[in-house]
């Protein structure tokens, strides 16, 4: 069976002139300490949300591994990302750090391109 190049991942079909920043934080706490990390994080996500060039904040906890915890953001620009991370709010953040049981895992993460649901549609088709 011959593939076929549907392109979906050229050039052609970048749609944004823009690169987004994705922040990725995951934590795994000590069983007595994961309630209180809950009850910092979430008004504080919610509080994100609100913030210039958030386009989206969520909180996950694993599934295989109950004690961790992953926060979440996508930001429109760079600079609305480090001005959080700046921000009083985000001493908030930084606290629960402090409580996890291990040292955070930490990422930023440039993104030039992305898909959706139509890049399966196109794939299959």
């Amino acid at each position: 069976m011959q593939e076929k190049n549907v392109g979906l991942f050229s050039r052609d079909h970048q749609e944004a002139s823009q690169s987004l920043v994705r922040s990725t934080i995951r934590l795994t706490f000590p069983p007595k300490k994961l309630k209180e990390a809950l009850t910092i994080l979430k008004p504080t996500i919610e509080q994100t949300k609100l913030e210039p060039g958030c386009i989206g904040c969520r909180l996950y906890q694993d599934l295989q591994e109950e004690r961790a915890l992953m926060l979440d953001s996508l930001w429109s620009r760079e600079e609305d990302l480090w001005f959080h991370v700046r921000s009083a709010k985000f001493l908030d953040v930084l606290l629960v750090m402090e409580m996890a049981a291990e040292a955070p895992e930490v990422r930023f993460d440039v993104i030039g391109r992305s898909w959706g649901l139509e890049a399966i549609e196109k794939a299959r088709g």
